[in-house]
């Protein structure tokens, strides 16, 4: 679901004044300037005034806001559960009941000016299957009819700089990490080795080029000292709702590890950070772990 215009809704709370706009001038008072009543694009207070109209329509409604996402909201009516998730004017709902879930499309769409995608099938630019998006970019890098390869890297790669190697084309090899950056959203098993070579995107090497052309044919641990410009170690971590994984990440951690041990406990720290919103976010939904 998508709100037309969702930023004219707002109301705003500071006074605002305008220059008269080209055409609409005041013959009588050309001098004077307009006081605003409502929000309008490209005001600053525009995003926070609609929230806030949308935030008073989903709670007037009978909704409660999530105690971690303030932009996720939930139902309980007579045994049902729906569930609204919005980021801007982009709206995804669904709920365990078919009337509860029309009767709230048709109470949002008179109070907004609507348009109802149907099912859900895309939503911030991600598409829940992404099988078309993966051949387009092996299309796009010339990639499609390449042997294919069982890991997203090899396992005895220690990359590094590599200043005596050839330099490659900086914009192609930038677009080939941007194009892996975005499939790593339903594609955990890539995210380390892309996030590795992410940081050569400065000045990438023939040896760098070849790497990530290898994660082109092609799950929680941690390195110590794996990185070999400035020996900080990269956390990875999972996490799993049943057998379903449903959360990741692979990043550098921000100080350098003085042992195997010290870099456990930073990726550990991190993961359980994870697992406390997961854990909070579940109770918001009535599961109790």
């Amino acid at each position: 679901m998508d709100v037309k215009s969702a930023f004219l809704n707002g109301f705003i709370e500071e006074k605002v004044y305008v220059r008269q706009p080209p055409g609409f001038e005041s013959a009588k008072f050309p001098d004077r300037v307009y006081k605003l009543r409502k929000a309008l694009y490209g005001l600053k207070q525009a995003p926070k005034a609609w929230y806030a109209r949308l935030k008073s329509f989903l709670l007037k409604s009978g909704f409660v806001m999530s105690s971690v996402d303030k932009t996720l909201f939930l139902l309980s009516r007579g045994g049902d559960t729906m569930i609204v998730q919005i980021y801007v004017d982009d709206i995804i709902f669904g709920g365990s009941s078919h009337a509860l879930v029309s009767s709230f499309a048709e109470q949002i769409s008179m109070e907004f000016e609507m348009s109802l995608m149907g099912e859900l099938r895309f939503f911030l630019g991600l598409r829940i299957k992404q099988t078309k998006y993966t051949r387009d970019i092996l299309k796009k890098f010339e990639m499609g009819d390449s042997k294919p390869m069982t890991t997203p890297m090899s396992t005895n790669t220690a990359p590094d700089a590599d200043e005596d190697g050839e330099a490659v084309d900086q914009k192609e090899f930038r677009g080939m990490i941007g194009s892996l950056l975005y499939l790593t959203a339903t594609r955990p098993n890539i995210q380390f080795a892309v996030c590795l070579y992410a940081r050569y995107q400065a000045s990438p090497r023939t040896s760098h080029h070849q790497a990530v052309k290898h994660i082109f044919r092609g799950f929680s641990d941690v390195d110590h000292a794996g990185c070999r410009i400035d020996r900080k170690s990269t956390s990875g971590t999972c996490q799993l709702l049943g057998t379903s994984l449903v959360s990741w990440s692979s990043r550098k951690q921000a100080s350098v590890s003085l042992s195997t041990t010290e870099a456990e406990y930073i990726a550990a720290a991190s993961c359980c950070s994870q697992l406390l919103w997961m854990k909070a976010t579940l109770s918001d939904f009535g599961l109790k772990l």
